[in-house]
């Protein structure tokens, strides 16, 4: 009895489910899914040939060696966008020059892109900075080193008498200022070192510069080792004045034969407006 029943209520729930099938309500819903369905597939792959511009194929150009003006204005025209992605030290080259390019042209790798498509570039740069080292109390010797070793160069090295310090760095000088180190200067840069020089016990001949133009007396003693000078002029107002001076007094005063230390403090009395005819050398 049971079989009969079951077997009663499975042919009467395919009866009505054919029924539904086959039903204009289902048929027509039916037809409106799919008819749904199919036009979102199309639309949605229209949209992604739209946004990916599918089909397109733009060639990457060769940038390297072109200055970035020039490299942004064919990439522009090009339909492509570019990056300064970061700069590359050459100090053969001026700035701005493209050393790198991210993506490689389309002639080396053979690949398109679409427009919009952003193209990396890393420019030189012929100024890369260096930390200034910190010479002062060093010896001259070990402070050349080091500057060599941070691309730095030696400009001058100028010695000052001292008691102390003698053969160490004093002062470090760049574009005639002193630096600090730590700062950050480009590679490349002269650098001057003021270094002590202990003369104490050295003898030089004193020469006789009363009479002489003011700077030839310097550059005289100067060739006698004598850096230890002061000037004294009550009239001077102008660097020219000085330097246009004629010296009529030194101290210590000159003596035939006489020596001194070249640790000696020189001091120089000098008139301004003065020339050598009015006070020639006796």
């Amino acid at each position: 009895m049971k079989e009969k029943l079951k077997l009663f209520f499975q042919k009467r729930f395919f009866k009505i489910l054919k029924e539904f099938v086959w039903s204009k309500f289902f048929l027509i819903n039916l037809g409106i899914v799919i008819f749904v369905y199919l036009v979102i597939i199309f639309s949605t792959i229209k949209y992604l040939d739209y946004y990916t511009n599918h089909g397109e194929e733009i060639s990457v150009p060769n940038l390297i060696g072109k200055k970035s003006s020039d490299a942004k204005m064919i990439l522009e025209d090009l339909g492509l966008s570019y990056e300064i992605l970061d700069s590359i030290y050459d100090p053969k080259l001026p700035n701005g020059i493209v050393k790198q390019q991210m993506i490689e042209p389309t002639s080396v790798s053979k690949v398109y892109v679409k427009s919009n498509r952003v193209v990396g570039l890393r420019l030189s740069k012929n100024n890369e900075l260096t930390e200034m080292p910190e010479l002062v109390y060093k010896h001259v010797n070990f402070a050349r080193g080091v500057l060599e070793r941070r691309g730095l160069k030696l400009e001058a090295i100028e010695f000052i008498p001292t008691k102390e310090a003698n053969g160490s760095v004093i002062e470090q000088k760049y574009n005639g200022k002193t630096i600090k180190g730590g700062e950050k200067i480009p590679i490349g840069s002269k650098i001057r070192l003021i270094v002590g020089k202990n003369e104490i016990g050295y003898l030089t001949d004193l020469p006789n510069i009363v009479g002489m133009n003011y700077q030839d007396a310097l550059n005289l003693l100067s060739s006698r080792g004598l850096a230890s000078v002061s000037t004294i002029c009550n009239d001077c107002v102008t660097r020219q004045d000085t330097l246009s001076a004629v010296v009529f007094g030194q101290s210590p005063e000159y003596m035939p034969d006489k020596t001194v230390e070249r640790s000696q403090q020189i001091v120089i009395l000098i008139n301004a407006g003065a020339s050598q005819m009015d006070n020639p050398i006796e």
